[in-house]
C-alpha cells in the first residue's frame, strides 16, 4: 500500500486529543530508563530541543498538525551538521524542473572533473549514508544564494546556507560551472557563480565549549565561534519535512516546486535502507541514518517501520528529524532532536559522547514514543 492509500486508511486515527499527545512526551522525557534519565538529569549541558508532531486527518482528509515542543529555541545555535542535505537535495530537483528535457537521471559534470553523475543517484547517497561529496556535488549545481533563497520564499526560515560540508576550500562563495546533458542529447553550461559571502550570526550559544582544534590541529584555548557557519533551527528543518511529507497541508507557494513523480522519489530514498541503495550492510547497517528507534542497534528495521528522515552528527551535535510510519500497528507521528555531548568542551578533536550519550538517547526517545502511539 503506498503512502496516498494509507493516509485515507489513517483518516480514523484523528480522535487523539491533544492532552493525551502532550502526555506522550511529557512521560517520554520522564521516563526512568538510563538512556533518557541521564540526558533529563541535565538538559541544558545537552543543549537538548525536541518537537513531536500529532497528524490530524478530518473527515474530507484535510491534514493539519499539533506540535509538542522541549526546550525549542531558533535563537539558541546548534551546528545543524548534514541535516542542510535535505533542502539541497529537494532544491535541485526544483531547479532541475525549470531545465526543458531533463528528469532525476539526467547527468552532469562539475568543472574541474569529466567524471559524469546522475541528480538521481547522488540524492540517493545523500539519504542511505549521507555522502557529503554527493551533497556538494548537488550544491554545485544550485549554489548557496539559491537555497538561501527558496527556503525564504516558502516560509522556511530562519535558514542560512554558507558552506560545503567536509569539502576542500568549503567556504569558497564562488560555485563551479556545471554541463548537464539532456534527455534530448543536447547540452547546457551553466557557468560559476559568486555567491553572497555569510554575514555573522548574533545567537544565543553561537560560540561553543572552552577551547578547540585549528586545522594544525593545534589546540587554541577559546571556545569555538560558529558564527559564519549554517543555521538550520529545528522547528524550520522540521518543518521542512513536513512540506516533503504532506504538501497539500500548505499554500502552493509554501510548497517545493517539484513533480509528484520527483517528490515520491525523494520519499523513497529518505526511507531506503543502505543495503537496500547498494551499500555493505555491515558498515552501513539498517540503524546508520536511523538514530531514533535503532541509532544504537545494529540489527535490523523490521518491514512494517518506514523511518522517512535526515540525520546530521558533526562537532559533538547529533539530530534527526523523522516522518515515523508502521501500518501494521497504526502508528504515525513526527519527530525531531538535536542533543550535544561535549563533555570536555573541546570542539574539533573528534572526542564527543556519540555512541553512550546521544544515539542511546535519540533510540530511546523514538523507541518509547513509538511504543506509547500504538493504537
Amino acid at each position: 500500500m503506498g503512502i496516498k492509500n494509507y493516509i485515507f486508511a489513517l483518516l480514523v486515527l484523528s480522535v487523539c486529543s491533544c492532552s493525551t499527545q502532550n502526555e506522550l512526551l511529557k512521560k517520554t522525557l520522564a521516563s526512568d530508563n538510563p538512556n533518557i534519565k541521564r540526558v533529563m538529569e541535565n538538559p541544558k549541558q545537552y543543549e537538548l530541543q525536541i518537537i513531536y508532531t500529532q497528524i490530524i486527518r478530518d473527515q474530507k482528509g484535510k491534514i493539519s498538525f499539533r506540535d509538542y515542543t522541549y526546550h525549542l529555541d531558533a535563537k539558541t545555535y546548534f551546528y545543524p551538521a548534514s541535516t542542510v542535505k535535505l533542502p539541497i537535495a529537494v532544491l535541485a530537483l526544483e531547479k532541475l524542473n525549470t531545465i526543458p528535457n531533463t528528469s532525476i537521471h539526467t547527468a552532469y559534470t562539475i568543472e574541474g572533473n569529466a567524471a559524469k553523475i546522475k541528480f538521481s543517484e547522488e540524492i540517493s547517497k545523500i539519504f542511505a549514508v549521507s555522502d557529503n561529496v554527493a551533497s556538494t556535488n548537488l550544491l554545485e549545481f544550485i549554489g548557496f544564494d539559491y537555497v538561501n533563497q527558496k527556503m525564504r520564499e516558502k516560509g522556511l526560515h530562519p535558514f542560512r546556507l554558507s558552506h560545503r560540508l567536509s569539502a576542500p576550500d568549503s567556504r569558497n562563495p564562488l560555485i563551479k560551472s556545471t554541463t548537464i546533458y539532456k534527455d534530448d542529447k543536447t547540452v547546457e553550461v551553466f557557468p560559476s557563480k559568486l555567491n553572497e559571502s555569510p554575514v555573522p550570526l548574533v545567537l544565543s550559544g553561537i560560540k561553543k565549549g572552552v577551547g578547540y582544534k585549528n586545522a594544525e590541529d593545534k589546540l587554541i584555548k577559546a571556545p569555538f565561534d560558529f558564527s559564519k557557519n549554517n543555521y538550520y533551527p529545528l522547528q524550520t528543518l522540521h518543518n521542512t519535512l513536513k512540506r516533503i511529507v504532506f504538501p497539500q497541508a500548505f499554500k502552493e507557494a509554501e510548497r517545493f516546486k517539484i513533480t509528484e513523480k520527483d517528490r515520491e522519489f525523494i520519499l523513497f530514498s529518505m526511507q531506503n535502507l543502505p543495503k537496500n541503495a547498494g551499500f555493505d550492510p555491515v558498515t552501513y547497517y539498517d540503524g546508520y541514518c536511523k538514530f531514533f528507534m535503532f541509532g544504537d542497534t545494529t540489527s535490523n528495521i523490521p518491514s512494517n517501520i518506514k523511518i522517512y528522515n535526515k540525520v546530521g552528527t558533526a562537532y559533538g551535535t547529533m539530530i534527526d528529524c523523522a516522518y515515523i510510519l508502521d501500518k501494521e500497528n497504526k502508528v504515525e507521528f513526527m519527530l525531531s532532536a538535536t542533543i550535544l555531548a561535549n563533555k570536555d568542551g573541546i570542539f574539533n578533536d573528534d572526542t564527543y559522547e556519540y555512541e553512550s550519550i546521544s544515539l542511546p538517547f535519540l533510540a530511546e526517545l523514538g523507541r518509547q514514543l513509538y511504543d506509547k502511539s500504538k493504537q
